[in-house]
Order: C-alpha cells, then sequence, then structure tokens
C-alpha cells in the first residue's frame, strides 16, 4: 500500500491542547504576522489577556489596567477580583475552563469560548500568571504551554487582581517587533467604551469620559465636520456621528467592547437603518450612497452572548441581541428612528447642512457617471495589452475559496527596478504596478480626476476599489521606491492620492513602504545587506580587513536574485499608520498645499547630513524630502 493511500489506526492522533494550538495558530489568533499590520498575532495575544481584564472591569471589579512592554517581554496587571485561587492554573491551560459559561456572571462579555488566555499561554516562550485574592496569592510559571513552576499559595498585601506576563514564541512568530501605534490604538478603544476606566500604556495614561463622542473628536476636527457629532445612545446602543468633504465611509463598530474590524451584522444594520431613516426624514428615496457617502460613525452595541466569526472576534455573526431579545437589525432601526430622528427635528441647522451634503454627493455621482464609463473602457483595453501590470495568479479573496491569501501589489517606478521586481517576485501572490515617471500631486483636486487621469485609473482598476474595499485584490499595497529624494517624492505623491481619495485603504492598515538595503557589506566568507549608515557601520566592524562596500542608488540596480532575498519571507515593509488624532484634512495641506515658512522651517529642522569615507548620505524624515514646489 502507497504512503498516501494508508488510512489505519497509526494515522489516527489526539493532540493534546498546547499541541494542537502551536499547530494550528492561525485557528485562534488569525494571521501570524510580524508586528507591521494591526491584526497580527501577537497584537491579537495581548488583545486576549487585556479581554479578560476589560470583562471585570464591566461586571464592576477594577477601575485601572496596566500594560507595560519592554522589548518583547508583555507585562498586564488589572485591579479585578483576581482569579479564584484554586483554578489559575486550569484557567490559563485547560481548554474550556473559566468563568463565562455562566450568562450571569458575565452577562455581556467579550470571551465566552475559555481559549484566549490558553492560546496565549501555549504560544509564549515564557508565561507567567499570578491571582492576589483576599490576602492571598498563587503563581505558575510555562514554557510553550509546558507548566515549569507550581509556586505554593503565599500571603500578600498586594490588591485584588491578576497579573500576567508572556514572550511571544519567537519560533512561531518570525522576526516580529511591537509597533506602540498599534497598541495605543487598541488602548484607546477600551477606553471610550468604559468610561470609568483608566489604562496605563509604558507609563502614559489613557482615559475617556464621553465615550464615543471623544473618539469622533479625536477622528474629525471642529472644522472638517460639516456638522457637530450627534451623539446618542441608551442602555445597549451607542452612535456618534458626522460627514466631512472626504471620499468614502469610515466606521468603527464594536460589540461588547471588542473593536470589530471586519464590522458584522451590527453594523450592516446600521448602514440600512440610517438610510431609512434619512429617507423618511426628508420623504425622499435619496441614493443609499449619495446619504453615506463621506460620514464617519462609531457604532457600539452590547448583546448577551455574541457569536463572532472566528476566535479574534473583527466580525459579529449574532442575528439577535439575546435570547428572547428583539433582532440587531429591529433594535437598531428603532433607536436609529428614534434618536436620529429627533434629533434632526430638534436642530434644524444640522438637518439642513446633512441634506445639502446629501445633495452635492448626488450631484457628484451624476456629474462623473460618463466619465466613468469612459475610464473604464480605457482601463481594460490596458489591461489587454498589460501595460502597467504585471498581475499575480491568485488575489486577496479568491471566488472559488473561502481562503483569505496574503498578496500584495508593489508600486514601483521606472522599467529597470519594475524589472527587477518582476523577475524576483512569486508570481502566485505579488503583483507589480509600473509607473511613468511621477504621478500627479492630487491634494485639493476632485475624484473625477482619478477617472481623467491615466495613472490613477489604471491603478485604481487593478486594486479594484472604485466601489470601496470589498473587492480588493491585494492585502498589502507596497510603495517601492528609490532611497532618493525623488523616491521620496513619488511615496508622497502616492500616498496623497490614496489618502485623499481612498483613505479607508490606509486606515485599514493595507498601505506600505518597501524597505531596501542601501549597502551591500561583503568579503569572501559572508555578505551583509545594510538598511541604514548604522548597520553598514556594524557590518564594517563585523567583517573588518577593509570589505567591499556597495552603494545602492536605485532599485534598479539590485539584481532579480539578491531582490528575491529583499521580498520574500523576511520581507521588510513599514505600515502606513493613521493615528486616530491624525487629520487627514489638516495632514495633506501641510505637506502637498503651497509651500508655507513652517513647512520649510520643518524641513531645515529635521534635515540630516552625514559625512563618512562613504560619498555624503542624505537623510531625512519621509515627509521632509518635499522640497519641490508642489502645486503642480
Amino acid at each position: 500500500m502507497s504512503e498516501v493511500a494508508r488510512y489505519t489506526e497509526d494515522e489516527i492522533k489526539s493532540l493534546d491542547w498546547k499541541e494542537h494550538i502551536r499547530l494550528r495558530p492561525g485557528m485562534y489568533i488569525g494571521k501570524l504576522g510580524d508586528g507591521t499590520a494591526a491584526d497580527d498575532g501577537i497584537y491579537v495575544l495581548v488583545k486576549e489577556i487585556v479581554d479578560n481584564s476589560i470583562d471585570e472591569h464591566v461586571m464592576g471589579n477594577g477601575k485601572k489596567i496596566d500594560i507595560t512592554i519592554d522589548d518583547k517581554r508583555v507585562t498586564i496587571r488589572d485591579w479585578g477580583r483576581g482569579i479564584p485561587l484554586g483554578k489559575v492554573i486550569d484557567c490559563v491551560s485547560k481548554i474550556n475552563t473559566g468563568g463565562k459559561y455562566d450568562s450571569k456572571a458575565f452577562q455581556k462579555s467579550v470571551g465566552l469560548n475559555g481559549v484566549g488566555t490558553k492560546a496565549v499561554n501555549a504560544l509564549s516562550n515564557y508565561f507567567v500568571v499570578q491571582s492576589f485574592r483576599d490576602g492571598r496569592s498563587k503563581r505558575a510559571e510555562f514554557e510553550k504551554g509546558e507548566l515549569m513552576v507550581d509556586a505554593p499559595e503565599t500571603d500578600t498585601t498586594e490588591p485584588n487582581g491578576t497579573l500576567m506576563v508572556f514572550e511571544p514564541d519567537a519560533s512561531i512568530f518570525k522576526n516580529y517587533r511591537y509597533i506602540s501605534e498599534f497598541l495605543r490604538e487598541q488602548i484607546k478603544n477600551y477606553t471610550y467604551l468604559n468610561s470609568a476606566l483608566t489604562i496605563r500604556f509604558n507609563g502614559e495614561s489613557y482615559a475617556s469620559r464621553r465615550g464615543l463622542l471623544d473618539l469622533l473628536d479625536h477622528k474629525v476636527t471642529e472644522e472638517a465636520a460639516l456638522y457637530p457629532v450627534i451623539h446618542v445612545k441608551n442602555e445597549d446602543i451607542e452612535l456618534a456621528f458626522t460627514h466631512t468633504d472626504s471620499y468614502g465611509e469610515e466606521y468603527y463598530s464594536f460589540v461588547n467592547g471588542q473593536y470589530t474590524t471586519q464590522g458584522g451584522t451590527h453594523l450592516a444594520a446600521f448602514r440600512e437603518t440610517f438610510v431609512k431613516t434619512i429617507r423618511e426624514f426628508y420623504k425622499k428615496e435619496f441614493d443609499a450612497t449619495d446619504i453615506r457617502a463621506s460620514i464617519t460613525a462609531a457604532i457600539s452595541i452590547r448583546i448577551m452572548e455574541p457569536v463572532f466569526e472566528s476566535q479574534t472576534k473583527t466580525k459579529l455573526g449574532s442575528a439577535d441581541m439575546g435570547a428572547d431579545g428583539p433582532s440587531i437589525k429591529t433594535a437598531m432601526l428603532d433607536f436609529i428612528k428614534k434618536n436620529v430622528d429627533d434629533y434632526l427635528h430638534k436642530n434644524p441647522t444640522v438637518a439642513e447642512a446633512l441634506l445639502k451634503k446629501i445633495l452635492q454627493n448626488e450631484r457628484e455621482r451624476k456629474d462623473m457617471a460618463g466619465v466613468q464609463k469612459l475610464a473604464k473602457e480605457r482601463a481594460k483595453r490596458a489591461n489587454l495589452h498589460n501595460k502597467k501590470l504585471r498581475d499575480c495568479k491568485t488575489h486577496l479573496t479568491d471566488p472559488k475559496s473561502d481562503v483569505r491569501f496574503e498578496t500584495t501589489l508593489f508600486i514601483t517606478e521606472g522599467d529597470s527596478a519594475s524589472g527587477s521586481i518582476t523577475k524576483s517576485r512569486n508570481p502566485n501572490l505579488q503583483a507589480v504596478f509600473s509607473l511613468r515617471g511621477k504621478p500627479l500631486n492630487c491634494y485639493g483636486l476632485k475624484k473625477k480626476i482619478v477617472y481623467e487621469n491615466e495613472e490613477f485609473n489604471l491603478l485604481q482598476h487593478a486594486l479594484d476599489i472604485e466601489e470601496g474595499l470589498e473587492n480588493l485584490r491585494f492585502n498589502k499595497i507596497v510603495i517601492a521606491t528609490d532611497a532618493d529624494v525623488d523616491g521620496m517624492h513619488i511615496r508622497l505623491l502616492l500616498m496623497t492620492f490614496f489618502l485623499q481619495f481612498f483613505p479607508d485603504l490606509v486606515r485599514n492598515g493595507h498601505l506600505y513602504i518597501l524597505g531596501t538595503p542601501l549597502f551591500r557589506v561583503r568579503n569572501k566568507k559572508e555578505t551583509i545587506y545594510c538598511y541604514s549608515d548604522e548597520e553598514r557601520k556594524n557590518a564594517i566592524s563585523k567583517l573588518g580587513h577593509k570589505p567591499e562596500i556597495t552603494r545602492f542608488k536605485g532599485l534598479g540596480e539590485i539584481s532579480p536574485d539578491e531582490f528575491a532575498g529583499f521580498i520574500g519571507p523576511d520581507i521588510r515593509i513599514e505600515p502606513v499608520i493613521l493615528s486616530q488624532e491624525s487629520n487627514i484634512e489638516k495632514l495633506l495641506n501641510y505637506y502637498m498645499g503651497k509651500n508655507t515658512p513652517e513647512r520649510q522651517e520643518f524641513i531645515i529642522d529635521n534635515l540630516i547630513v552625514e559625512k563618512d569615507d562613504e560619498p555624503e548620505i542624505l537623510s531625512t524624515v519621509l515627509v521632509a524630502e518635499e522640497t519641490e514646489t508642489v502645486a503642480e
């Protein structure tokens, strides 16, 4: 019998809890990643522990949580009730063991299946749990889920609560690092939904007293909002929203304090019932896209025993508010009709501003109809001749499969650079889009220009984002340009394009900058690629005896064989991050609008010129290379 055909008792295996988690980590924490995306596994590990502390707080136990990350070691301390001492080890090492199965104890909690903490334990090189409860303490240490230290109970003067410490296993999370901005966003969301809670992260305190209104105030400045943020809530639903002049729809949705990045039934219910309410208020059948275009909204609901579509809880699947409650759609419609309709009747100036925006959206949509048709025909013709896009074989979502592929589109400039990447890429998962020269500075332009400008139109078509991110063909869009002033300028112009017309793509963590080496330092035995001048100096010191040093002045100078190593499993990419305080209009106006004394002063302050035995190296922060007049 062949090995393929064997199917006997020997092929049937039972794995213990930690072996299963380590063999199939994606089932428990989603994708692994290296920390350059906000939904990478190392952030899910933090979230799983904090979620338990949040649930304690929601039940009225503990008003603060401390989070410290020192290099790769995470420490989380809450001041809840503390795990019952006799069950400390079981709660972190036995699947389906926890205190949330009785809904009376945790009526509207985030985690119900008793898996999260066990996943953190199994996927960590080092894991410590310690409970403080009524003057007594219990501590245990684990390594990759294996119990190493079972310390006896001791007396303690520590206040009640739980301490957990862990280090993600580097053999599972390759070359990972924590990016503080992603963690701060996560922490702020917790505070927006828990007004009596303070979270300290690496010494900085975060708190919110006005809930989702604070979130919207961080996201939308008073100048950008077309009318004051509307903030309404009841016991189970909270909503804050306004409209701006930006493009797209911007949503922040939450369930029981959990940030559902992929939305779900509650967000779908809001989008539908909001349109219905607005149509009834104005007594006109507006197109749904005209009502929702340019909206920024945050919606939070609390329901009994939520059902999520994965262990990472990024998308709600529940249809009802609870076992005996109404459907989420019905509850949302009643809430929106009562609160939003009442608000608009009581605030006629706001109702007038909203109507004006809807009518503006309607005019712009109709004005673009003819341009869009011509642009689509042009994009189809260009695709047939494969002028700009060297596509890959699979895309973010294959229509024939439920599997989501980690696909990448490299945007580069010039034939030599695009040629090198094309020859060295993985054609199954990596595509290349080649620019011709510098793209247009589109700051302040209307979206019509996306269809009229050939480069923008073809790029939009390659990504398939005209109607939103639902059809996005690539998970990562990577700007790959030379590390010189011209290359930095192209980066800025492309970032401006995405921020101006497709900000959701940036907010959802799809835009990256490719890191390519500036130097190659080698001797007869070893080659070291260096991404900074500091790395170059360290490499020279390590290799000694005057090694050969090559300065790469452009991507086209790197051979395809070498390039394959830079865009393979060890690829270095930096995410383009928009913090909740970032205001896109102010950001673009400052860096891409007309030259101002303030920007000139910024460039001078951030310009660093280093001279060494190598040719002069110009090193600046990303935005400081914009020294040209950008009002093109």
